[in-house]
């Protein structure tokens, strides 16, 4: 047979033998996934479910490719507008998990208030279930914050038909109101209302119902915590909200609101534009209306003042080539006071104020930058509502709308410079013009310029109001900036407590628990328990048997025809020692049996006198030597015995004659007591005298076995002066007493001579450890237990 194969095979039983440990205490594996599965489901019954809520919004991203995205690339180039190189849709992402815009949600559905009703020691929330309705009329949010924290805001709620009590969950305290009232209770105002609607769940229904007012500051930041935001794929806008909580349609109003405040916002922040452009429309419209009213007024004046009906029909011939600089010039006029006006309007505003956009400026470059200049201040705007002048991000923005304010103002002067130079242009093709129409009469040219004043004015008038419908549609079919593809849903099953897992959990601890407490019983355990124990630290000595533990019910001596597990193990250990006597096989009668342990109380009167009884049983003619002479214990067995001579007083007086010491026991007529007898001063002397072999040899002619019940050999010298006369050593340990370093003492002494022929006697095994781990049963003969007389000798 191989190396490898042996230790394969050596593995393959210690590994059997380590399962072995546990199988044995399968009850206690039984009761442990009982108790931690009943324990599980208990906890499961009793804990609060909570269910993912979850709804899917697109973000349009209308800026996207427009032209105020694209003209910031000059300047980003120049490192002019970095700060604004952030990612838009993690900015909308941030703006749905601010604090404000939950604060905004939790106010909007009054979420501070908390409906709650008590079944038995349970206390559930309730949601939209209720009977009555709570509104606040007032609230101290300091005193709310107080008693919060004194958990002092928890009311009780009863009536009877339209009288209400209110009762303090935390002082007891009863205040008596009615329905539709105005109620004190200290740190608010409220008042509660019947809900009409409410309808039973059954018409037995029997609820107490309370409720608790919490401070908005700690509901916010308690949904803020829990709320979840993040994108579905990093190439998308598309955003997937989740909320964790026990109610699911509280938390779906939760995101359908948040959803809803979200798109409020949006359209605040697009119609800040359109509002800012309308203000600057109908500004200017009051201002051109009064003038057009003036040049009508002095047309009017002018045209009765001289009479006159149709100039222009004479006047036709002569102005046929001016036409084309009437149209020029007006649209020069019209764009000055355009570029005018917007720097007026630049120099009079500050760092808040919007520029009005679209408002016709040719030039592509000016619109581009007052778009830019318009985004740059809403940012700045819309972050400052949360933050102050000092934040970095604030003072960064100021510097770049005072730079792009500065590139506005330039552009505006450079487009002003330019039409004023093509302004020039045609005043000198004027002059020209102006020398042909020479001729006409000063009342044509002086009507002329009153008629060009005026469709001036009409023009610009007509333009505006143009874009203040047009600014005025744009205000009002504003979309929302979140697009909803899924509402708010709950997920049927919960997100915790997870069922199978803490089902699982609680069958693995329950399996757990009894192998760490039976590891550690066996880590910390330092007593011999059962045979292997005896095997491993003493392999040179053999056992000859085990003795079972006896309950205190139960009968400690052997009597004939005994078919107890106590008598089996007897006989079994009887056995053995007749392989231990072998080489004494020419000694027919009078074997001497010395029984020993290493410290006392490990039973080795016990096992002296049974191991007598056994073999008096079989009808051997047995004597038991009390050859203990400090502390005898043999008389404990000898009651009723007169005699009070024995093995001392022998030993001391040789006038005495041995079989007058000897007594018939009443346990069995082949059974013969000698005790110990007085306790001397000075036994190690009197077990060296020549009088002690003496009489063990006068024991050897009358009886087949001599038992000698010694003294514990580790404490005292006496047992290893008897060990000389002895045939056979029977070394007692007592499971679950003897320590496993004592076992190196009778090594020890075998070694040194001190003991011969010693052989181990395992006694008070417990039932479990009985044998080879009673894998194959140890009442062969007894009658069969019932397994649950089995599973209580494991207890």
């Amino acid at each position: 047979m191989s190396s490898e194969f042996k230790n394969f095979q050596e593995e393959e039983i210690n590994l059997r033998e380590e399962i072995q440990k546990y199988l044995k205490y399968w009850p206690w594996f039984l009761v442990s996934v009982f108790v931690a599965i009943v324990l599980a489901f208990i906890y499961l019954n009793l804990s609060k479910r909570v269910y993912l809520t979850n709804a899917t919004i697109i973000i349009k991203d209308e800026d996207t490719k427009s032209p105020a995205t694209s003209g910031l690339s000059s300047f980003t180039d120049l490192g002019i507008l970095e700060g604004l190189k952030t990612s838009s849709i993690e900015n909308e992402i941030g703006l749905l998990k601010s604090k404000r815009m939950m604060t905004k949600t939790i106010s909007s559905l009054d979420l501070n208030i908390k409906y709650l009703n008590y079944d038995f020691f349970v206390t559930r929330e309730s949601y939209s279930k209720e009977p009555f309705k709570l509104d606040i009329l007032k609230l101290n949010e300091q005193q709310l914050a107080n008693s919060a924290a004194e958990a002092k805001n928890e009311f009780r709620i009863s009536w009877e038909e339209n009288n209400i009590i209110l009762i303090n969950n935390e002082d007891g305290k009863k205040i008596e109101a009615k329905f539709g009232e105005p109620i004190n209770i200290g740190f608010a105002e409220i008042v509660i209302r019947k809900d009409e609607n409410y309808k039973p769940i059954a018409n037995n229904e029997i609820l107490e119902y309370g409720f608790r007012i919490m401070p908005i500051e700690s509901v916010v930041a308690y949904y803020q915590k829990g709320l979840i935001a993040q994108l579905v794929d990093d190439n998308s806008t598309l955003i997937q909200l989740g909320l964790e909580g026990a109610v699911p349609a509280k938390s779906q109003d939760v995101l359908d609101q948040l959803i809803i405040e979200y798109n409020k916002e949006a359209i605040i922040d697009k119609n800040l534009v359109a509002s800012n452009t309308a203000e600057f429309i109908n500004e200017r419209l009051k201002i051109i209306n009064f003038e057009l009213d003036s040049v009508e007024t002095d047309k009017e004046v002018f045209k009765e003042d001289r009479q006159l009906t149709n100039i222009q029909a004479e006047s036709e011939l002569f102005l046929e080539n001016a036409s084309e600089y009437k149209k020029k010039r007006q649209e020069l006029t019209t764009q000055l006071g355009l570029a005018s006006a917007m720097l007026n309007y630049l120099q009079d505003g500050n760092n808040s104020d919007l520029l009005p956009a679209n408002l016709g400026l040719e030039g592509d470059g000016v619109n581009q930058q007052v778009a830019d200049y318009n985004k740059l201040v809403l940012e700045r705007n819309r972050i400052l509502e949360s933050s102050t002048l000092k934040n970095p991000v604030i003072v960064s923005l100021d510097q770049q709308i005072d730079q792009m304010r500065s590139v506005v103002e330039k552009s505006l002067r450079r487009l002003k410079a330019n039409l004023d130079i093509s302004m020039k242009e045609l005043n000198n093709e004027a002059k020209v013009i102006q020398s042909r129409i020479s001729s006409v009469p000063s009342i044509e040219r002086q009507s002329r310029g009153i008629d060009r004043q005026q469709q001036i004015k009409e023009a610009l008038y007509l333009f505006l109001l143009q874009k203040r419908e047009e600014n005025s549609l744009s205000l009002a079919v504003t979309a929302p900036k979140a697009k909803i593809v899924d509402n708010a849903y709950t997920n049927a099953n919960p997100v915790a407590p997870k069922s199978k897992v803490i089902i699982f959990g609680g069958l693995l601890i329950g399996f757990l628990i009894p192998i760490g407490i039976i590891y550690g019983k066996n880590i910390l355990n330092n007593k011999v328990k059962h045979r292997d124990d005896l095997e491993r630290k003493a392999k040179q000595i053999p056992i000859v048997g085990e003795i079972p533990r006896i309950d205190k019910k139960q009968s400690h001596l052997i009597t004939e025809a005994d078919r107890s597990v106590l008598a089996e193990s007897f006989r079994i250990a009887i056995t053995n020692m007749q392989y231990l006597l072998i080489n004494k096989s020419d000694k027919q009668k009078g074997i001497k049996m010395l029984v020993t342990s290493t410290v006392k109380g490990e039973g080795k009167t016990f096992t002296s006198i049974n191991l007598a009884l056994t073999l008096a049983n079989m009808s051997k003619k047995v004597i038991v030597v009390g050859a203990d002479l400090r502390n005898p214990q043999l008389q404990r067995y000898d009651v009723g015995s007169k005699k009070q001579l024995g093995v001392s007083d022998y030993l001391i007086n040789e006038d005495l004659k041995l079989n007058d010491l000897i007594e018939q026991t009443k346990y069995n007529k082949n059974l013969d007591f000698l005790t110990s007898g007085s306790i001397p001063p000075n036994p190690s002397e009197l077990l060296r005298h020549r009088r002690l072999g003496e009489m063990l040899s006068t024991l050897e002619e009358s009886y087949d076995y001599i038992i000698l019940d010694t003294a514990p050999c580790m404490l005292v010298a006496d047992t290893f002066l008897i060990s000389q006369y002895a045939d056979l050593t029977l070394y007692v340990v007592r499971a679950a007493y003897t320590e496993k370093a004592l076992l190196q003492f009778p090594i020890d002494s075998k070694k040194a001579g001190k003991l011969h022929d010693v052989s181990f006697v395992l006694n008070d095994v417990d039932l479990a450890n009985f044998g080879y781990g009673n894998k194959y049963g140890y009442s062969y003969g007894a009658d069969k237990k019932s397994f649950w007389e089995k599973f209580k000798e494991h207890f």
